[in-house]
């Protein structure tokens, strides 16, 4: 479904225009054509590929989708592919965004993402001084907004490991803990793979052997990979901690266990001790002197009540009981 089209000239929106009158404005001087569509249907790309002139490598990608993060250059033209992510509930959503990106044009085709660009229009319409580099700062301004979405997944990820780890300490080290982690694990694996690839979308843009249309914003590329470095970071960061926490709570289960053990050889051994005697008692020699005694019973049971309550204070004093 085609969002928008519009022409722009020297920073200003001239007009929005139909995707057939499209090639009227592309060889205009200081003119751009950006055109946003979503979930394209069959023939819609196509449609847009013959006014462009878009290469067909590209347009066969982003006609399939489920394309790794990556920038290819083809002559003028330049071909990037973004993941987005967002959060649905407590899972998060992964989209796509496929951008061709020339002299004279720009055409974003987002796909399984419901978070729009109209922001992203109505911010670049606002400040016509940096639209004046046409294409390439439009370009800028879709992957500024794809890579700060990330982040308040990092800030929902990080409050999700702490709650998870309050429990842990809180005595609650059951397997809801550990299945809880792995799936914080798997939600970070998903914003990785999302971001880590842009490092070198973004290195091509602002270092080494830059494209000449986006030499003049390197420094806002620049900007993006920075910040990409920084989420990279705290990815990494919260990936430590997780592994640390199932640690933790695999540690805080033995000595749990260590406990149950301890406790259950503590009450097995008072048990033990009446039961050697009574069973020593009961075999019922001929010849054992106790038998005949009128205090034989009491000073057995007496016998048995001592050595338990000793076997009581030592355990106690060990900390097994």
């Amino acid at each position: 479904m085609l969002v928008n089209c519009s022409v722009y000239q020297q920073g200003q929106k001239l007009a929005d225009v139909a995707i057939s009158d499209i090639h009227t404005y592309r060889n205009k001087a200081g003119c751009f054509v950006w055109v946003a569509v979503v979930d394209p249907e069959p023939g819609e790309l196509e449609q847009i590929q013959g006014e462009l002139d878009l290469h067909e490598l590209a347009v066969e990608d982003a006609q399939h989708g489920h394309q790794r993060p990556k920038l290819e250059e083809y002559g003028s033209s330049v071909f990037v592919v973004l993941r987005t992510v967002e959060m649905v509930g407590s899972e998060p959503n992964e989209g796509e965004v496929a951008i061709f990106v020339g002299p004279h044009y720009i055409v974003s085709v987002r796909r399984g993402t419901r978070q729009g660009f109209a922001e992203i229009r109505r911010r670049t319409e606002q400040e016509p001084e940096l639209l004046q580099f046409g294409p390439p700062y439009v370009l800028y301004a879709i992957m500024d907004t794809v890579v700060d979405r990330y982040f308040p997944i990092v800030d929902a990820l990080t409050e999700e490991i702490e709650q998870v780890e309050d429990k842990i300490f809180n005595g609650e080290t059951t397997r809801a803990q550990v299945v809880a982690l792995y799936e914080a694990k798997r939600k970070l694996a998903t914003l990785d793979h999302a971001a880590a690839p842009l490092l070198e979308v973004t290195a091509k843009l602002h270092g080494g052997r830059v494209p000449s249309a986006y030499a003049g914003l390197h420094d806002y590329f620049r900007d993006i990979h920075d910040h990409l470095l920084r989420l990279e970071h705290s990815i990494d960061s919260l990936r430590d901690t997780v592994t640390t926490a199932i640690s933790v709570n695999l540690s805080l289960i033995t000595l749990q266990e260590n406990e149950v053990t301890k406790r259950l050889a503590s009450y097995a051994a008072l048990v033990a001790v009446p039961t050697m005697i009574a069973g020593i008692y009961g075999m019922n020699f001929d010849h054992m002197p106790e038998l005949r005694s009128p205090f034989g019973y009491p000073i057995t049971l007496l016998a048995m009540a001592a050595i338990d309550g000793y076997l009581i204070h030592r355990f106690r004093k060990a900390k097994w009981l």
